[in-house]
């Protein structure tokens, strides 16, 4: 087939058409739907390492709002409005990603995750990744046009041109369409409705204790810790189904090898010692399934996840040479870009994206939160372009959704890392500097993708690309201000107080020493309001390393365990308490700990190691299954959940008169724009948007939850007894079938 060149692309609006592009309340819209859904795909990439693009949902709410806007008087928008709008809404995912995946591994080397330090890496990443796109884009989008499709900015601009007002088709040359209303109208209600459904469905289940939201299975022998769990949540359905069965089976069958293969394993041969086997610290006969787990196979998976990302990075080895010198290229023909006579080929002036880089290298180098030095900073220069174009290059080619930025991030630690042990930089500032290096490069390289696709929807519909530029800038700022206290709120929710006597005997410290004071916070304040000292404990010697609160005698009180990757699920008085599993977060501390300390079991880390050369081997993506590993089953379970409801959908839906000539690449586009996927999106965003509701009102409704548990495991037999985990599954069974009937679509006969 031949390539399109760009001389015979014609956008759909043309670059002479005059249409209200950057208007105000374009702009807000996105903002403000860029920080509900980096919002929901914070959640999601804490709880299982991933996220969805949210470019589709937010063009339909946007041109759904906006029509609404038009029925109360007002005037609608233009094709270019809502590209606008989904533009600056798309970059609060991107970000989201890349916060989840690195800044909660402050929290597991044992430091405060302070407010200023994610405000600042997220808005320093994200501004970096868009700037870095810009003298690329002529190259990636105009160039590469037939080359480097961009499935979801592609399949994005089609929903924009479907949904066209009549003032927007009559700029485009097209007549009016009847219909094009009662279709939007129709997407918008379903992902609404998805959304509605997902919140009322999580409010009834966790706040109200509705029913047992995982229900699980121990076994006995012979498969003695086995264990079968679910997450019955819409948010993990609705992912499951998005990333589409291949992926979402791949996930739980690493979650199954953890569960009903290492756990029962670990427990059979270790059952007989008498001594804890390092790096456990207690019996294996005296341990749950989850503490065999914490002790042992979040070290493999971890393995598995590196070796999975650096195999996947090795594979794309030739794409980033070609991506690397065609950036290089767009960069030499920058000054010929400049003075662009066409709207939709007006960039950010090139002068103000050199100024905005050095300037944002010099407040990285000048920051007191990041702990940054010169060399620092260049690092994050040079590994900064290299994947941000790398990213934007693959995004093209493969799409968002199987961009290896966590492979890249890995790389930059592992790297960056072993500068510093060269140089002799070993201890807790150094893990911070490189942490921050890895942070920023993962934020910038997510957020050039992101970029990428919305740049390739507005060169299909005709956008200017200096203003989606600004529009992106503005939404990657708006979402870092909020991003960063969702993700320490949603740490604080989780936090659990363990009194010593839980962790270990005896321990003490010289208070003399120690500088920092700490007060408890959340619902077990109530009980104890003294003030503390903090002591940072790095090494296991006398119990776990970690942040314990100290008393002025020097004796350990409280072992502070976090929300994010805690080992704790129970305060005290015996509430349980939803923990985030981080899993890519808990990579890179492993990576950081284990490089600069050397104090990572890497006997159980080469053993995940080889589970990803084995899986690679036998053609099959290990990353998915590493994670999977990673993963508690009760996560990756829900997500085969959706996967498989996506394959029933898509099987039935192939059959169908209008997809019965289509290719494989144009039934994904198709599927990745159909009623199913937008109905996840509603499940993924109401589900997310509870949870989080629910953990920033644990601590003022503490009584409340308390008087509902207490009575729900007394009389609601979905909640607690011996029916409890079957009857869970009937509102669960609710969501799945309503996924399964909304996702299949009317025949419609190719003649008419």
């Amino acid at each position: 087939m031949q390539k399109e060149t760009t001389s015979a692309f014609k956008p759909y609006i043309p670059a002479a058409a005059q249409l209200p592009e950057m208007t105000a309340r374009a702009l807000i819209m996105g903002v403000v739907l860029g920080m509900i859904f980096g919002a929901s795909s914070l959640y999601l990439v804490l709880k299982v390492g991933l996220t969805v693009s949210a470019s589709i949902p937010v063009a339909v709410i946007a041109i759904t709002l906006f029509r609404l806007f038009n029925k109360a008087g007002g005037k609608d928008s233009t094709i270019l409005e809502n590209s606008i709008t989904q533009t600056a809404g798309s970059a609060g995912e991107s970000l989201a990603f890349g916060l989840g995946v690195t800044m909660p591994a402050i929290l597991i080397l044992g430091f405060d995750l302070e407010i200023y330090r994610v405000m600042l890496v997220g808005c320093l990443g994200g501004l970096l990744g868009i700037l870095m796109m810009i003298p690329m884009r002529r190259t990636m989008i105009v160039e590469k046009h037939g080359e480097l499709k961009y499935p979801e900015g592609t399949a994005c601009a089609e929903v924009l041109k479907a949904a066209a007002t009549d003032t927007s088709r009559e700029a485009a040359g097209e007549t009016s369409n009847p219909h094009a209303q009662d279709d939007a109208n129709r997407r918008a209600a379903i992902i609404f409705g998805g959304f509605g459904i997902g919140l009322l469905y999580k409010i009834a289940n966790v706040a109200f204790k509705g029913w047992k939201d995982t229900p699980e299975v121990v076994f006995g022998t012979p498969l003695k810790a086995g264990s079968i769990g679910a997450e019955v949540s819409p948010e993990l359905l609705g992912v499951g189904y998005i990333i589409g069965p291949r992926i979402a089976a791949v996930m739980a069958a690493g979650g199954v090898m953890s569960y009903l293969l290492l756990i029962p394993m670990i427990k059979f041969f270790g059952d007989a010692l008498t001594v804890p086997l390092t790096p456990g610290t207690k019996l294996i006969s005296a341990m749950s399934p989850h503490e065999i787990r914490s002790a042992y196979v979040l070290y493999i998976g971890a393995g598995a996840v590196a070796a999975g990302g650096l195999v996947s990075l090795m594979r794309a080895m030739p794409t980033i040479w070609r991506s690397l010198s065609a950036g290089l290229s767009g960069m030499r023909n920058g000054k010929e870009q400049v003075r662009a006579v066409l709207r939709t080929d007006q960039d950010i002036p090139m002068k103000w994206v050199i100024i905005g880089a050095l300037a944002i290298i010099a407040i990285i180098t000048m920051a007191t939160p990041l702990h940054m030095n010169l060399l620092g900073a260049l690092l994050i220069l040079v590994f900064g372009f290299l994947f941000s174009t790398v990213s934007s290059r693959l995004t093209g080619e493969i799409g968002s959704s199987s961009n290896p930025i966590s492979g890249m991030t890995v790389a930059t630690l592992l790297f960056t890392c072993l500068i510093f042990l060269l140089m002799g930089w070993t201890g807790g500032q150094y893990y911070v500097t490189a942490l921050s290096v890895g942070a920023i490069v993962c934020i910038a390289s997510s957020n050039a993708g992101t970029t990428s696709q919305d740049l390739k929807t507005g060169y299909l519909v005709g956008s200017t690309p200096r203003l989606q530029q600004y529009a992106i800038l503005a939404g990657a700022l708006s979402s870092a201000l909020i991003l960063g206290p969702i993700l320490l709120k949603l740490n604080d929710a989780g936090t659990v107080y363990v009194p010593a006597a839980q962790v270990t005997a005896g321990l003490s410290t010289d208070a003399a020493k120690l500088t920092e004071t700490a007060q408890l916070q959340g619902p077990q304040a109530e009980q104890d309001k003294t003030t503390y000292k903090v002591w940072h404990k790095n090494d296991s010697n006398g119990g776990p390393a970690g942040k314990y609160l100290v008393n002025d005698a020097g004796q350990v009180v409280y072992l502070v365990d976090p929300g994010i990757n805690g080992a704790y699920n129970k305060r005290p008085d015996g509430t349980e308490v939803k923990k985030y599993d981080a899993p890519k977060a808990v990579l890179m501390s492993y990576i950081i700990k284990g490089i600069l300390d050397r104090q990572l079991p890497w006997t159980l880390v080469l053993f995940g190691v080889m589970i990803a050369l084995v899986l690679e081997m036998s053609g099959i993506p290990s990353l998915a299954f590493a994670v999977g590993v990673y993963l508690p089953l009760s996560s990756s379970a829900p997500l085969f959940v959706g996967g498989m409801i996506r394959w029933l959908v898509d099987r039935r839906n192939s059959k169908l008169d209008q997809y019965k000539n289509l290719n494989a690449e144009e039934m994904q586009a198709a599927g990745d724009r159909s009623a199913g996927v937008l109905l996840s999106s509603g499940y993924i965003a109401g589900g997310a948007l509870a949870g989080i509701v629910i953990a920033f009102t644990a601590g003022i409704l503490t009584g409340f939850d308390q008087a509902i548990g207490n009575w729900a495991t007394v009389h609601n037999p979905f909640f607690e007894g011996p029916n409890a985990n079957a009857l869970t599954m009937l509102p669960y069974a609710v969501i799945v079938l309503l996924l399964y009937w909304i996702g299949r679509e009317k025949n419609t006969p190719s003649d008419r």
